[in-house]
């Protein structure tokens, strides 16, 4: 079973990853082709504040962001 705050922390850790792959100095050697699509899946990609919403909204389902729990 997922918890929500591992689903959250997925969500954050995708969007992480798909940033490092469009960048060649983290990630070198990635196709163009590759990069391009992971700044059209970024575009629409959720924000850590789009999370802090959805877990306000929806806590049985989304956690909170490392910034909510310091706060």
């Amino acid at each position: 079973m997922t918890l929500p705050s591992e689903r959250t922390r997925a969500v954050l850790q995708t969007q992480a990853f798909l940033r490092d792959l469009m960048d060649p100095t983290v990630v070198p050697g990635v196709p163009d082709k590759v990069r391009q699509e992971a700044r059209s899946l970024l575009r629409h990609y959720p924000s850590a504040s789009n999370m802090k919403l959805a877990h306000l909204a929806c806590p049985q389902w989304f956690g909170p962001t490392d910034a909510d729990e310091t706060t």
